[in-house]
């Protein structure tokens, strides 16, 4: 059997974003308590790279602050009142990914065979595959998988258990989502992990088709690799508290991912035949500017290879899991030469890379 292809790609982010100059003004006034703090905020921001981001907690004529009232004595909503924003906002932007999705695959809801879902930012049961297959109108026996809570990597995963249900038999019809939420999980306070993960995560979702090819404008996926960087565990974490999911993020993690980068992917390429250089394009996940820098920088490739990654960091921020299918589908519009590589990484650290051909 054939690799399995991407059919089609679909995205979706909230009606509503905020400029980069205006959430670090609302960040002030939840996390800086004197003037100095005031300037770091204004700097981290600046530096993030980002220009706008989209948040489902921008309603008409209102600011973040709607949800995410100023106050430094309080730590915000708590995370039942933000589980249930969750609940409520989540699933239209999952549908309009997967739309958008479907109809770029010209395929109607009995053709989906199976439905892989993925999000690290609310839990709730029945879950957001409940929506979308009363939604869309799928199939009441449409296999189901969840991956859950794993992170900005989670996309890949989920790509990679796509692939292997397509494998099986040549009816299957996988529609991947990955639908995050991150902007509710707003942290308050001054910590340094936690203003830079204030600085960077926005709301989007994205949708994707895999099914036998051939894929046209789109690739095929041939492999998929994994690596947990040992001894890293504690440098990046996502855990649940009382007042929204809290990030642990550390300044070291650039240079960690970049000191064990390149000798695992020299190899998982050579696996199939590939060196570095033969890479047309990069999806690197877009999870703030020094770490595509840093991966850029060790595998020593051009600006042009990896401004697909900048370019989703800059217009929406970091949406997570759903970040890498925006990405590829910049990737497929500026039509680079294939194969391409997926790149990313998460809490452990871990890393998750997929070919593209």
């Amino acid at each position: 059997m054939d690799d399995p292809a991407i059919l089609s790609i679909g995205t979706a982010t909230p009606p509503r974003s905020i400029a980069q100059s205006a959430a670090a003004e609302a960040a002030i006034g939840c996390c800086a308590s004197n003037d100095r703090e005031s300037r770091a905020i204004r700097r981290l921001y600046q530096a993030s790279s980002v220009h706008h981001r989209g948040s489902v907690l921008l309603g008409a004529g209102a600011g973040i602050d709607n949800f995410f009232p100023p106050d430094l004595h309080s730590r915000g909503p708590t995370t039942a009142q933000r589980m249930a924003q969750f609940e409520r906002l989540a699933p239209p932007l999952a549908v309009k990914a997967c739309r958008a999705a479907m109809d770029g695959a010209a395929l109607s809801a009995s053709e989906v065979s199976h439905l892989v879902t993925v999000t690290c930012t609310g839990f709730v049961s029945p879950g957001v595959e409940h929506r979308l297959i009363a939604e869309l109108g799928l199939s009441p026996q449409v296999g189901r998988v969840q991956v859950g809570f794993m992170g900005c990597h989670a996309g890949l995963n989920a790509m990679a258990i796509a692939a292997a249900i397509c494998r099986t038999h040549s009816s299957h019809r996988v529609l991947l989502c990955c639908v995050e939420l991150c902007s509710l999980h707003f942290q308050y306070g001054w910590d340094e992990q936690k203003l830079v993960a204030n600085a960077l995560f926005a709301d989007g979702a994205g949708a994707a088709i895999l099914g036998p090819g051939p894929a046209g404008d789109w690739p095929a996926i041939a492999g998929a690799a994994s690596r947990v960087i040992d001894g890293t565990a504690a440098e990046m974490g996502w855990a649940v508290g009382d007042h929204g999911f809290e990030m642990t993020l550390s300044p070291r993690v650039p240079g960690l991912i970049a000191d064990h980068l390149r000798p695992w992917i020299d190899e998982f390429l050579a696996v199939h035949g590939l060196e570095v250089g033969a890479i047309g394009g990069w999806c690197i996940h877009a999870g703030g500017p020094r770490i595509v820098s840093a991966v850029a920088h060790r595998l020593g490739v051009n600006g042009s290879s990896v401004e697909s990654s900048r370019q989703v960091l800059r217009d929406h921020g970091n949406m997570s899991s759903a970040t890498v299918l925006f990405i590829l589908e910049r990737m497929a519009r500026a039509r680079l030469a294939r194969p391409w590589l997926m790149l990313a990484f998460g809490p452990g650290l871990t890393a998750e890379a997929v070919l593209l051909r």
